[in-house]
C-alpha cells in the first residue's frame, strides 16, 4: 500500500464509520495530502505504507514549521489542529495497518491561548435581525431570508451548515426541530414562535416553491444559499450597525448559549441545545457570563 492509498483509506474510515462532515473531511483530506507531499519531497522519493511507520519527530516538526510560514502561515490554533489530524492519522494507521509511528509522541503542538466566545448583546441581536428590512437594495424576499437565517442562528442556536441544511419539507416549521450537527449527533432545538413567524413571512414572498427536496433557504438565482453568502450578509450588517468585526453569524449562536446562561438556564440543558458532545465545550459560556457581571459590578458598585 502507498502513502496516498493509506490516506485514502484513513479517510474512508472517517466517512462511513466516524460519519463525518463533508466539510470535515475535506479539511483533513487537505492536511493529509499536504503532510505526505512535504514528507515525499523531504525523503526525494514516494512513501509506502511501511515508510509512514519510519516518521521522525524532526520531520514532523519540520512540516509544521513549514505550514508556520509561506504565504498562507497558519496561526497557532490551525497548527494544533493539522497536528491533531496527523496524530489522528496515524492512530489509524496502528490500529489498522499495524504500522505504529512511535516518535509522533514526541512532538507537541503550539501553545493555543484559550479564548472566550465572543457574543454580541441583546440590542445588538435585535439590530442584527431588524436590518436587513432596511436594506435598499435588497428584495423583499431577500430581506425577509436574512431575518429569517438569522433567526435560526439566534433564537434556535443553530450552525449556519445546519440552517442552511432545512429543506422545503421542513415548513412550516414545527414546535422543535431535528437537527443533526457534527459527527453525525441529533438534537432537538425547540422553535420560537417569532422565528417561526420569520421563516412563514420568508416563504411568503420568496419567488422560488419551497419543494420538499429542494433547499429552503434560496440564493438571488435559485441555487442553495451558501455560508460564505451569510457571512458577507452579516458582515455587510454589521458595518451598517457599527458593530465590532467579531459579529459573526457564529456569533450569534454564542449569543444564544450566553444570554440563556445569563437569564438563568443550566449548563446541561445549553449543551443539549447546542449539541455540544462534552460539557467542558459548554463551560466557556461561563466565562462569558462572569465576565459580563464583574462589569457590571464594576459600573454600579460604588466602592468597585
Amino acid at each position: 500500500m502507498t502513502a496516498p492509498e493509506a490516506l485514502a483509506a484513513w479517510l474512508e474510515h472517517l466517512a462511513h464509520e466516524r460519519r463525518l462532515s463533508p466539510r470535515t473531511l475535506e479539511a483533513y483530506g487537505h492536511i493529509g495530502r499536504l503532510y505526505i507531499a512535504f514528507l515525499e519531497r523531504h525523503r526525494g522519493e514516494a512513501l509506502s505504507l511501511s515508510d509512514l511507520g519510519t516518521v521522525t519527530a524532526a520531520e514532523v516538526r519540520a512540516h509544521l514549521a513549514e505550514r508556520r510560514g509561506g504565504d498562507h502561515p497558519l496561526a497557532a490554533r490551525s497548527l494544533s489542529q493539522t497536528l491533531s489530524a496527523i496524530r489522528t492519522f496515524h492512530t489509524f494507521l496502528d490500529r489498522r495497518c499495524g504500522t505504529p509511528a512511535p516518535q509522533l509522541a514526541l512532538v507537541r503542538g503550539p501553545r493555543v491561548k484559550a479564548s472566550l466566545p465572543r457574543p454580541v448583546t441583546e440590542d445588538q441581536a435585535r439590530g442584527l435581525l431588524n436590518e436587513p428590512a432596511l436594506d435598499p437594495d435588497a428584495e423583499p424576499w431577500e430581506a425577509a431570508r436574512d431575518r429569517a437565517v438569522l433567526s435560526l442562528l439566534y433564537g434556535c442556536g443553530l450552525r449556519i451548515s445546519e440552517a442552511l441544511s432545512l429543506t422545503g419539507a421542513d415548513a412550516p416549521l414545527p414546535e422543535a426541530l431535528r437537527i443533526t450537527g457534527k459527527g453525525g449527533k441529533t438534537r432537538m432545538a425547540p422553535v420560537l414562535p417569532a422565528v417561526r413567524a420569520a421563516v412563514q413571512a420568508y416563504q411568503a414572498l420568496t419567488p422560488w416553491p419551497s419543494a420538499p427536496d429542494q433547499p429552503l433557504f434560496r440564493a438571488r438565482r435559485g441555487g442553495r444559499l451558501s455560508p460564505r453568502q451569510v457571512q458577507a450578509t452579516v458582515q455587510r450588517l454589521r458595518g451598517r450597525l457599527g458593530l465590532p468585526d467579531s459579529t459573526t453569524p457564529h456569533a450569534l449562536r454564542h449569543s444564544f448559549a450566553t444570554h440563556l446562561l445569563g437569564a438563568g438556564a443550566d449548563l446541561r440543558s445549553i449543551q443539549e441545545l447546542l449539541g455540544h458532545a462534552s460539557l467542558s465545550t459548554t463551560q466557556k459560556y461561563t466565562g462569558v457570563d462572569a465576565a459580563r457581571l464583574l462589569t457590571a459590578y464594576a459600573a454600579a458598585h460604588p466602592r468597585a
